[in-house]
């Protein structure tokens, strides 16, 4: 008794190895068109040399310099973005800005806020002392 086959012969079918001949044929030629492309990109780009360095992005719309800056100029204020984040320097320098701002203005408020006092202080002992004659008139 001849041995059981589980594959049918390629011999009793013909149309069998056509489709594996179609697919094999479809990746070689896939294949070639990848090698091809990958040598043309490598050949014709030799030629230039290296791409140029793109010019670093730098702040737009950065604070003005000729007046202070009031709250829309720190909303539309945008840091370009570069490999890890924001350049530092555009933000230290922002930053730095603000605060020097930020603290004038603490002074100047700390400096009314005094020259206000005392005005109320002046005002108040001016009322005191002009009610004053006018108690003494009425003795």
């Amino acid at each position: 008794m001849p041995p059981a086959r589980l594959l049918p012969d390629s011999d009793s079918d013909p149309t069998m190895g056509a489709p594996a001949m179609v697919m094999f044929l479809f990746l070689v030629i896939a294949l070639a068109v990848v090698v091809a492309a990958v040598t043309l990109a490598v050949v014709s780009g030799g030629e230039s040399g290296p791409l140029p360095d793109a010019a670093p992005e730098r702040v737009r719309d950065a604070l003005p310099p000729d007046r202070p800056v009031d709250r829309g100029d720190v909303e539309r204020l945008r840091f370009p973005l570069v490999v890890r984040g924001y350049r530092m320097a555009d933000v230290d320098d922002a930053l730095g800005r603000l605060g020097a701002e930020l603290a004038e203005r603490d002074a100047r408020i700390a400096d009314l806020e005094s020259a206000l006092a005392g005005a109320r202080a002046a005002a108040a002992h001016r009322h005191v002392v002009m009610d004053k004659p006018a108690q003494e008139e009425q003795q």
